[in-house]
Parts: C-alpha cells; structure tokens; sequence
C-alpha cells in the first residue's frame, strides 16, 4: 500500500489513499501493490517524515490559522496522521511497514473518501496521493449498448472516442466534487489540503509518444487478441472498463474551481518521477499485475492471467516507444487547496 502522509498541529491530519473497487492486489506477496508499485518503493526509500526538518514552516503557518511559526515550534506539536482505504484493506501490513521511530501518532479510517470519514472541524491537513482518479464505478453509458458511449472492443477512453472520453470526464468530475464537499465539513478554516493526480498533458504524439492510458489501452487489445484465440468471448471485453480517469491539468483545474468551499492556492504540472524506477518491460507488467490484478481476475478470472501478462510484456517489448522512459508524458499535478472562511 503506497502512502505519502501529511502533518498537522494538535488537532488531526489525514492521508488519502483509496482504490475504487479494491483493485490492488493486498498483503505483501510477489504481486502484491505494496511490494511493486514504483512510488511505495521511493517512499520507503526516503522515509520523509521521519525527517522534521522537511516539514514546511509555510503549511504550519496556515494551518494554525496564521499564528506565529515561532511559537508553534517552540511548543512541541503533536502530530496525529489517519491512514484511509477501503474497509477491505490490507492494513496490517500497512502498519507493519510504519518505522517504530516515527515522529507521529498513526491510524486508520477505513471507509470511501468520497463521504465523511472525520468529524466536523477536525482536519487541519489533507493528503491526496494518487487516488482521485480512481472512479468508485465505470461511467454507466461506456457498459450500455444502446448509448453512443458505448466503449466496444475497448477497456478506457481513447481520443477518437469523444461521447467515452466525456463519460469518464463526467463521472470524475461529480466524484471530485464528492470528495470536496466532503473535505469540507471536516476541514478547519483556513486548513490546507494537497493533491497529487496523475494526469495528460493537453497534446501529446501517440505516434512518437506514449502516457499511462496508452499502456492500459494496450490491455485492451492484449484482451481482444485473446478473445479471437476462444479464450473468452468478444462481449467479456465489451462488458469491462477500467475504473479511473486521467485528467489533463486544464479539465482538472475547471472542476476544482467549482468549489465553493476551497480555492486552488497553488497548481504545478511536475514531471513524473516513477517512470525512471522501472528498469524492463518485466518490471513494468509486475507493477500493472500488482496494480490491476485483481480488476481483471473478478472479471476474466485467474486462469488467463499469467497468458495476459505475458501477450502484454511481448507488446510492450515489440514496440521502442513504450520501451524508452523518455517517451512517457503522463504527468503529476500538484495542487494546494485552502479552506475558505464560511
């Protein structure tokens, strides 16, 4: 389970990380989310909040409603840290990772984050890591067959698919809103909230260039080659969307502006750092087996997916787009949200 965690001041802070449907792989085992995804591997590299002098002056300033830093220094804060994930989560294994000299007091809210989780007024600093794009359901239109949506032969959006892409886009935009309204019933005044989505950029060149919905996609036809061999049929994959979506920095920012509860205080698009920590094509079909395993084995069953994973690792071998890191232009966006004074 990859976490990247939030201080607060006396009060409560919380850390989101929630996967819609259960779709990663738990416990720690070979396939395991926790001991393959590339961005739990750098966290517990670098162990960041067991460093103090990393934690920002500037996010306790704000959080203590403008006191003086100073003086919160000098008083020694406590810092309390809620874990959350959906109530079927591995969280012993999550805990069993914790180092025993952390500087902070953990634990856990099971529960969706798109409702309440905290009490009223109880939240000083939020944590959002790569968890928003999970969608708790695939868009209805993309599974009906009578809808213009309709996703056929396909497993995610693709840019020719317009009435999919805006189903997508439709549903993350309600489930963000979900999860702000939220936030805001349990956030202080003033409280600070970070958000880190991994995204598309505005353009990009499929022809030269690749982005994480372009490995999904390749799933797809991973899954149709398969059905054309008999394994299953053609309407199994027509009745299969993956649950998440990528937003370009622009679709992100027009939804978050809606708010009437936060405004944005800070929007960077960052370069993402995890495609550099997968070495082969190997390591790449361990990390989206870790990742989506479990999606495609309570749909397909566990009995194709040593044969997916392998057809998927040939593709991706085959093609020297997808094998140089360099062409990968998925990003990161990274936002700072404030609570707004009622």
């Amino acid at each position: 389970m990859a976490s990247i965690i939030g201080p607060h001041i006396h009060k409560r802070a919380l850390l989101k990380h929630t996967v819609a449907l259960n779709a990663m792989n738990d416990g720690d085992g070979p396939n395991s989310y926790f001991q393959n995804s590339s961005y739990q591997l750098l966290h517990r590299r670098f162990r960041l909040l067991n460093r103090p002098e990393l934690i920002s002056r500037h996010s306790i300033h704000h959080s203590c409603h403008q006191a003086k830093t100073e003086n919160i220094l000098a008083q020694n804060p406590e810092f309390h840290v809620f874990f959350n994930d959906v109530v079927t989560n591995d969280f012993n294994t999550l805990f069993a990772s914790l180092p025993r000299d952390r500087l902070y007091r953990a634990a856990a809210v099971p529960g969706d984050f798109h409702g309440r989780l905290l009490p009223e007024s109880s939240l000083h600093f939020g944590y959002s890591s790569w968890s928003l794009q999970w969608l708790t359901e695939v868009p209805r239109a993309v599974a009906d067959r009578d809808s213009p949506a309709w996703n056929r032969g396909r497993v995610y959006c693709t840019r020719e698919r317009k009435d999919v892409c805006d189903a997508y886009l439709n549903q993350f935009g309600d489930e963000v809103a979900s999860f702000l309204e939220a936030r805001a019933v349990e956030m202080v005044s003033g409280g600070l909230m970070a958000i880190v989505v991994p995204g598309e950029p505005e353009f990009w060149n499929p022809e030269t260039e690749f982005t994480i919905p372009s490995e999904i996609n390749l799933f797809g036809s991973c899954l149709m080659d398969m059905a054309k061999k008999g394994r299953f049929s053609e309407s199994k994959v027509d009745s299969f969307n993956f649950p998440f979506y990528l937003p370009t920095p622009q679709q992100l920012k027009v939804i978050l502006e809606r708010s009437q509860s936060f405004s944005i205080e800070r929007m960077e698009v960052l370069n993402n750092p995890g495609k550099y920590t997968l070495p082969s094509v190997d390591a790449r079909a361990v990390v989206y087996r870790a990742v989506l395993g479990r999606l495609l084995t309570d749909h397909f069953g566990s009995e194709i997916m040593d044969e997916l994973f392998e057809l998927y690792t040939k593709k991706i071998a085959a093609s020297p787009i997808f094998q140089n890191p360099d062409n990968d232009k998925t990003t990161t966006i990274l936002v700072v949200l404030k609570r707004k004074t009622d």
